[in-house]
């Protein structure tokens, strides 16, 4: 997996640094939209090329990570070719809305999203969810605690895991600051680290590790629970999900997410990205392949055994606090979690 820390600490040095540019749909011809993507090519690219035929333009993507990409739309500006930055997450949408380097989006298009997943100004607006959850091994856990709090209490010595790199992990632990305060994230850091918790190198060696006993309990997000049993068939996962109750930092909703940038010269025709990614073909898309929560209203999951959204009880939190991950990763340098 590639290090995220390192990638995040490198997309500041080296922001004005160029990524490719590389066509969604052939090469040639100028641009009509830009686009920045945060999400993996793999993944989005069949996407966009749907995306391209919707709103009638020729569709070009620069990839990186949101973390590189969120530094590099600061560093250029008004100067950005840029019309749309796609996020894999809501703090690096957050930062450029702060700098003042999004549009506000149409109201009927923000509407089509609930209000916590979505900028509370208007900038940005999510296209699919994540939930934070306790992933377990029930032969070795009767019952997963319901507070991630818990996780610091002696009985859970040397048998919790988590994947130290993952943006999730680092934009969850930075949803902790804003709930809990500094301090008291500091010192939960610490005590996991005394409590000799087992790093990993993603989410799939760690979901792997609870399933083969190795650590009774895992800090991930839930999609990777899902991806696997439909993989594997469910009488081949031993692992089990624990979603959190009470606005449990622990039970954050995390989104993808999608802004149009600041003086666009293709403004109309983002806007009409952003309304395609909120269609039922795209949301549907991201529920099949991700197993990630549709967020457009009128969409409904079609994961066997998914939880309904509304039935969770996350955190309350403005997603767009999440940008600050600069000063998490200096928390958790200091905790000596990375």
């Amino acid at each position: 997996m590639r290090n995220a820390l390192t990638r995040c600490v490198s997309a500041l040095a080296v922001a004005a640094l160029l990524l490719p540019l590389g066509t969604a749909c052939g090469v040639g011809g100028e641009a009509g939209l830009v686009i920045y993507s945060g999400r993996n090519e793999g993944l989005i690219k069949p996407l966009l090329e749907k995306l391209e035929k919707s709103v009638g333009t020729k569709v070009e993507v620069r990839y990186g990570t949101s973390a590189e990409l969120s530094a590099q739309l600061l560093e250029e500006g008004d100067k950005t070719k840029a019309d749309l930055f796609l996020s894999q997450d809501a703090g690096a949408l957050g930062a450029l809305a702060k700098q003042g380097r999004l549009e506000k989006l149409p109201q009927p298009t923000l509407d089509k999203v609930a209000g916590q997943f979505r900028a509370s100004a208007g900038e940005w607006v999510g296209v699919s969810g994540r939930v934070r959850v306790l992933a377990y091994n029930p032969s070795q856990v009767a019952k997963a605690p319901d507070s991630v709090r818990d996780l610091v209490k002696p009985e859970w010595k040397g048998k919790i895991g988590y994947a130290p790199t993952n943006a999730s992990f680092q934009a969850f632990v930075t949803g902790m600051r804003v709930l809990d305060g500094d301090e008291a994230t500091r010192n939960w850091l610490k005590g996991l680290k005394a409590n000799d918790i087992k790093p990993y190198e993603d989410n799939l060696a760690l979901l792997n590790a609870v399933d083969t006993g190795q650590v009774s309990l895992g800090l991930l997000n839930h999609y990777y629970w899902y991806e696997k049993v439909a993989e594997k068939g469910a009488d081949k996962v031993t692992a089990k999900l624990h979603y959190l109750p009470g606005g449990d930092p622990g039970a954050l909703i995390n989104v993808a997410g999608v802004g149009v940038l600041k003086g666009s010269d293709h403004s109309a025709v983002a806007v009409k990205a952003v309304d395609f990614l909120l269609s039922k073909e795209a949301q549907t898309y991201f529920t099949d392949k991700t197993k990630e929560y549709p967020l457009a209203s009128g969409v409904t999951s079609t994961v066997p055994g998914l939880p309904p959204l509304e039935s969770l009880k996350a955190p309350e939190i403005d997603l767009g606090k999440l940008d600050s991950l600069q000063e998490t990763l200096a928390m958790l340098r200091e905790a000596g979690m990375v």
